[in-house]
C-alpha cells in the first residue's frame, strides 16, 4: 500500500490511541513489524499547542518515516492551520480525526461526531488538504448510528477532496467498541473508492488479520487495543499474511527485555514521577495472562522510582523464565500464613 510517496510495508498500521500512542510506544511498535504508526490525537485549538502535553506529542525527532500525526477539531480553518503548524514540526502524513467515540470528543462536535454534518466533513476535508504538501489521511466509523449509516457518502467525499487514504473502523459511534465489526461496510467502502482503504476493528491475531483482508479487500488493518501489552503482534501478522502461519510467540526473555526497554523509554520521556505513572498501564497490559499477575502489578505499582520499577519488573520476568515462584509470591503466601 502507497500513501502519497510512502510505502506502507507490511500493510499493518497501529491505531491512534489517546494515552497509549505515545512516542515511545509507537517506535517499539515500529521496531517490532508496523507498517505505520499513527500519533495520539492532536487538538486544532492552537492556544493548547505550547502545553507540556502538546509538546511532547508534537516531538517527533528519532522517529522512522513517514511520521503521520491525528488531529482533531471542529472548524475547517482551525484544522487546515493546525495541518500546517504540525507539517512544519516533522509531520510527514496528516490524519483527520472523525472517528472517536468519546463523550468528551462527541461533545463538542469533533470526532465521530462529525459524521452528522456531511457538507462540514466536505469543507474540513478539502481546507485541510490545500493547506499542506504532505499526503491528507481520514479516520471514521461507519457512521454516528446503525440508522444513519453514511460510510459511503464520507468515503465519495474524502476521495473527491483529495483524501490519500482512509481509515474505516466497522462500528457505528453508538455501537462504541460493542457487538462486532461490520467487514461487509468496510468492503463497501472499498469498493466505492480507489483510494487505499484500512480496515479497523478487532483485528487481534495474525489469523483474524488476513480474514479480515480477505473480507474487506481492503489494502492494509489497523490494530489498536491489541497491541496493548503485546507490541510484537505487528511481525506476527507480517510473519502470516507472507508465510501463511503462525511464529512462536516471544520467550518470556524476550518480552522482559521489550518491556524493561519500553519502561525505560517512557521514563525517559516523560521524566519521574510522569514516566513512572505512565508505566502502570503498560505494566498491567504486558504482565496480563503471566502467572502471580495481579500480586506483581500490586506490588510494581507502589514503587516511585523508574530504577524501581525496572528492577521489579526484572525481577518478576526473571523467576518466570527460571520457572520458579516470583519472590513476592512466596513472601505473601508466607505471610498469609
Amino acid at each position: 500500500m502507497r500513501i502519497g510517496p510512502y510505502r506502507i510495508d507490511p500493510p499493518v498500521v497501529l491505531a491512534p490511541m489517546a494515552g497509549v500512542t505515545d512516542k515511545p510506544f509507537r517506535m517499539l511498535c515500529k521496531r517490532l513489524g508496523a507498517g505505520l504508526c499513527v500519533s495520539e490525537m492532536t487538538t486544532s485549538d492552537p492556544r493548547f499547542w505550547n502545553t507540556p502535553k502538546s509538546l511532547r506529542r508534537m516531538d517527533h525527532v528519532g522517529e522512522p518515516e513517514p511520521v503521520s500525526v491525528q488531529i482533531a477539531g471542529t472548524e475547517p480553518a482551525q484544522l487546515a492551520e493546525a495541518a500546517r503548524y504540525n507539517a512544519a514540526h516533522g509531520a510527514e502524513l496528516i490524519d483527520i480525526n472523525m472517528g472517536c467515540p468519546a463523550k468528551k470528543v462527541c461533545n463538542v462536535a469533533a470526532g465521530s461526531a462529525l459524521l452528522r454534518d456531511e457538507a462540514l466533513v466536505a469543507r474540513i476535508l478539502e481546507a485541510t488538504v490545500k493547506a499542506v504538501d504532505v499526503p491528507v489521511t481520514l479516520k471514521i466509523r461507519t457512521g454516528w448510528c446503525r440508522e444513519t449509516r453514511n460510510a459511503l457518502a464520507i468515503a465519495r467525499i474524502a476521495e473527491a477532496s483529495g483524501i490519500a487514504a482512509l481509515t474505516v473502523h466497522g462500528r457505528t459511534r453508538s455501537d462504541f467498541y460493542e457487538g462486532e465489526a461490520e467487514y461487509e461496510t468496510i468492503a463497501a467502502v472499498k469498493a466505492a473508492v480507489r483510494i487505499p482503504v484500512i480496515a479497523n476493528g478487532d483485528v487481534t491475531s495474525p489469523r483474524k488479520a488476513k480474514a479480515v483482508l480477505e473480507a474487506t479487500g481492503a489494502d492494509a488493518v489497523m490494530v489498536g487495543r491489541a497491541a496493548q501489552g503485546r507490541p510484537w503482534i505487528f511481525r506476527e501478522i507480517a510473519h502470516f499474511l507472507d508465510n501463511g502461519d503462525t511464529p512462536p510467540p516471544p520467550t518470556l526473555a524476550e518480552v522482559r527485555d521489550i518491556l524493561i526497554g519500553h519502561l525505560a523509554h517512557l521514563h525517559a520521556f516523560y521524566g519521574e514521577p510522569q514516566g513512572v505513572r505512565i508505566a502502570r498501564k503498560h505494566l498491567g497490559w504486558y504482565a496480563k495472562d503471566h502467572p502471580e499477575q495481579a500480586a506483581f502489578r500490586a506490588v510494581v505499582n507502589a514503587a516511585d522510582s523508574g530504577e524501581k520499577q525496572i528492577a521489579l519488573t526484572r525481577d518478576y520476568f526473571d523467576a518466570l523464565v527460571a520457572g520458579v515462584a516470583p519472590a513476592f509470591a512466596v513472601d505473601g503466601e508466607a505471610s498469609a500464613a
